[in-house]
């Protein structure tokens, strides 16, 4: 056989080995840097989870520092402190709120022992730091309170004296029932023709006041006017509840008594209240004090809420405050052509009371303060004398 044939193949043959013996390193190579590299791998694994374990060892021990510290003497006392610092805040709010609903029952009920009592007795169980029993015991005195109201209030009898009217007086004094959708009340109105009346609002205080602020009674009022009629102004802060410690006898809405004094003129907080305003010859109500300005050439001012009645319509149909939706007699001022009314409705709801003033033929008409603060005058008291205010609306002759 010729060998010399095969030369070329020999040559494919040694490439071939070449080849192979190049890939053989090349792999050897791999698995050395795969296997340093695994190691190193395995190195860090360790290293971490030994850096782990060594956290988890820290964390266990500050969780214990911690449980120690909770467990110890002055923040236990901490703790109790400040629990007992929450307790003392709810219950003084609530014993607040209750103790004023008592003081509001005494303004209608001559008879409040057994709740001046039951009240004694919750400032026991509080000076005991008893929270829980006089908690429970306010709860139960509010719901007295509450169905001690509703008694009055059902017991309450119109005069058979008292003339049935829808009608309202043309002129002077008039007492009187009407009748509504609310039911039958009985009435205390006063009219003041404006081409002879002047209506002016007189405060006891000659600046804006907030705390401590003088007051009057509504005679006095009347008498250094030289009024012939009067009623009591605006919601204030009475100086027997005790929620009104530092603003005793004020009030924040807007007024511009007789001297041309604007009262609050920098409060914006409710300068979205109602007003009336009563100028020469005109009276006039606003949804909102802001649409009011400050103009002196008025006679006098006084805002208030609710709006009662607009154009002949009832404003107002009630809301969620409780002292609102109670039955009790309610101060208002109104107005029907170029009249200009005030008075009380007794035993009446201030939403209830809209819809008698309606039906009494009113075209606009504000809620004045009520409760303990009501009264009323015509050549004496109609109604009240009620507590000292610290502003009244007058109806003086031209």
């Amino acid at each position: 056989m010729d060998m010399k044939k095969f030369g070329p193949m020999k040559v494919n043959i040694v490439r071939v080995g070449i080849g192979i013996l190049a890939g053989t390193i090349i792999i050897l190579g791999l698995v050395m840097w795969a296997a340093d590299s695994w190691e190193k791998v395995q190195q860090n694994i360790t290293g971490v989870s030994k850096e782990k374990a060594q956290l988890v060892k820290q964390l266990a021990s500050i969780n214990s520092q911690l449980t120690a510290v909770k467990n110890e003497d002055q923040y236990v006392k901490n703790t109790k402190l400040s629990r007992d610092i929450g307790n003392i805040e709810t219950t003084y709010r609530t014993a607040v709120s209750v103790y004023e609903e008592l003081l509001a029952l005494k303004d209608v009920s001559k008879n409040t022992t057994k709740q001046d009592e039951a009240f004694a007795d919750i400032l026991t169980l509080l000076s005991k730091r008893d929270y829980t029993a006089a908690s429970a015991a306010l709860t139960a005195l509010k719901t007295v309170i509450a169905s001690e109201r509703q008694k009055i209030a059902a017991a309450f009898v119109i005069p058979a004296s008292v003339a049935a009217s829808n009608t309202p007086p043309g002129s002077g004094y008039s007492r009187q029932t009407v009748t509504s959708d609310a039911g039958t009340n009985m009435v205390d109105v006063i009219a003041g023709d404006l081409s002879t009346t002047r209506v002016i609002v007189d405060t006891a205080s000659n600046e804006s006041c907030g705390n401590d602020c003088p007051v009057l009674s509504l005679s006095d009022y009347v008498s250094r006017n030289g009024a012939y009629a009067g009623i009591n102004g605006a919601y204030f802060c009475p100086a027997d509840y005790p929620s009104c410690a530092g603003k005793k006898n004020s009030f924040d809405t807007l007024l511009m008594n007789k001297n041309k004094v604007y009262f609050n003129s920098d409060n914006n907080k409710y300068s979205v209240v109602p007003a009336v305003i009563f100028g020469s010859g005109f009276i006039r109500f606003v949804g909102q004090s802001l649409e009011w300005g400050r103009d002196t050439g008025i006679d006098s001012m006084i805002a208030n809420q609710p709006l009662l009645l607009s154009g002949g319509n009832v404003s107002f149909g009630g809301n969620d405050d409780p002292k609102m939706g109670s039955m009790g007699t309610r101060s208002f001022v109104a107005s029907k052509g170029n009249t200009v009314y005030i008075g009380v409705v007794h035993n009446v709801s201030v939403a209830g009371m809209a819809r008698v003033l309606k039906s009494l033929g009113m075209e606009n008409a504000l809620n004045l303060d009520s409760g303990g603060s009501v009264a009323l005058w015509s050549g004496g008291y109609k109604a009240g004398p009620g507590r000292n205010i610290p502003n009244a609306i007058l109806f003086v002759r031209k």
